[in-house]
């Protein structure tokens, strides 16, 4: 069944670290683009509350997984409202008049504001093929894969998903036991090992 949503701007962050080139340049994407022969990467999600550490376990496990090689498409989930170009700049007065996208180009870096109608998932899939792996960070209802980071110095008494059958892996000080694999906050090396066994192909990256 396909999955439909409210019209949202959406913006993805991509790093490409082609293996074998010279990294590309970051880009910024929003809207509806083609992206023709290149993979189609598998998404995992890194859930948790408000202040859980969502963002630093993000941040250690892109390190640790670049490192070995494997390059990664890198998702935030952020509220309908944000903004993603400042009001009265030349490329937000530009889509305002009326242009069905906006493309601000620098000598290394792009970004395109464009509306997309479609589900988060198609979204990701559509900007982040030609990566080894999607991680995105929040989208914690979406039916994916996903490892949840929980601490107990976080303003919260319990995780969210313990009964999510997409749990695929725990991150937490707590004594929290649900029934898959469980790591330490600082277990990077770890987690990026149950990763790559889990949703890179056997040889993909070193």
């Amino acid at each position: 069944m396909k999955v439909r949503c409210k019209p949202i701007r959406f913006f993805l962050y991509l790093l490409w670290a082609n293996r074998g080139e010279k990294p590309g340049p970051p880009v910024a994407v929003i809207g509806n683009v083609d992206v023709a022969n290149t993979m189609n990467p598998q998404i995992l999600l890194i859930v948790g509350r408000s202040n859980s550490g969502k963002t630093t376990l993000a941040e250690k496990l892109i390190q640790e997984l670049t490192s070995r090689g494997v390059s990664i498409g890198s998702v935030k989930h952020t509220h309908e409202k944000f903004e993603f170009d400042k009001k009265g700049k030349d490329s937000w007065r530009h889509k305002q008049a009326g242009a069905t996208a906006s493309l601000v180009v620098t000598d290394s870096r792009v970004a395109l504001v464009r509306d997309d109608e479609r589900s988060e998932i198609e979204k990701m899939k559509t900007y982040l093929k030609g990566v080894d792996l999607i991680l995105a960070e929040g989208f914690k209802t979406l039916a994916l894969p996903k490892i949840e980071i929980f601490r107990t110095k976080s303003p919260h008494n319990a995780p969210i998903c313990l009964e999510d059958s997409n749990l695929k892996a725990f991150v937490t000080d707590s004594d929290f036991r649900p029934d898959v694999p469980i790591f330490g906050l600082e277990d990077i090396k770890e987690i990026a090992d149950l990763i790559q066994d889990a949703f890179l192909t056997a040889g993909e990256a070193q």
